[in-house]
């Protein structure tokens, strides 16, 4: 079940916690994409808070939102890159996403194998699909305060294991948001700490999101197709003298 977008737009542009959590998230993410100048780069569910560092320098940014969940328009100040859109039908050319950010849009769905589907067809050679779901171990999935305490948690071997059921290389993963999901003062002024220890700790502590990047997986032409080219060689690479067969 999808939240509303204006619970979505309040918690992570009006709150205290969320613009902890958002600046948290992004900050992970720029570490393992820190650019995309001349690339299309792709959200979906509501992804935007992530997206606006790749505005100058990207081909084009267009932030997908799920029927379910509504819109609203993004970035404010700067022309409308946001679209709504159905689930299993993104206005999206087949094979033309370089970078797809996928937040509140996989454990919040109905028809997640769907979801992953488009995930799939939109991205081009090469394009790189980043997941963002909140971690079943965590405590930002144990709560309600949080859009990370709605839908479906997921470990990471889950979260994996629906990834390559549906054609998709998973490249590497981390995990963040190890402050408690509380807007007690406290904890807000000590969420750098915390960030670092259960970085540094991540056995003892359990990030409330997983991070998993992952590839799009291309499986080789099968039939005999190439294999009866290949017989056939081109007569202009026969040795000399000699006529390579028809």
């Amino acid at each position: 079940m999808h939240l509303d977008v204006q619970d979505l737009r309040n918690f992570y542009y009006r709150s205290t916690l969320g613009r902890a959590a958002q600046k948290t998230v992004r900050d992970q993410m720029l570490l393992m994409w820190p650019e995309a100048k001349g690339q299309t780069v792709l959200g979906f569910g509501f992804a935007a808070p992530l997206m606006r560092p790749y505005l100058a320098e990207a081909r084009r940014v267009i932030a997908l939102m799920p029927g379910p969940q509504g819109v609203m328009p993004w970035p404010a100040g700067m022309t409308n890159v946001s679209v709504l859109a159905e689930e299993t039908a993104w206005p999206i050319e087949t094979g033309h996403v370089d970078k797809l950010i996928v937040m509140h849009g996989l454990e919040t769905s109905e028809q997640p194998s769907a979801v992953l589907e488009e995930c799939w067809r939109v991205l081009g050679p090469g394009g790189k699909a980043l997941f963002i779901v909140p971690n079943r171990a965590g405590l930002w999935s144990r709560s309600d305060a949080t859009p990370f305490g709605y839908g479906r948690p997921y470990t990471q071997g889950q979260l994996e294991s629906q990834l390559k059921l549906h054609n998709f290389l998973p490249e590497r993963h981390l995990t963040t948001l190890y402050q408690p999901p509380s807007t007690r003062r406290f904890w807000r002024k000590t969420a750098a700490i915390w960030e670092k220890a259960g970085r540094a700790m991540p056995v003892i502590a359990a990030g409330g999101v997983i991070m998993l990047e992952a590839t799009k997986r291309v499986h080789a032409p099968s039939g005999g197709g190439l294999r009866e080219r290949v017989r056939r060689p081109i007569k202009a690479l026969a040795p000399k003298g000699e006529v390579a067969p028809i």
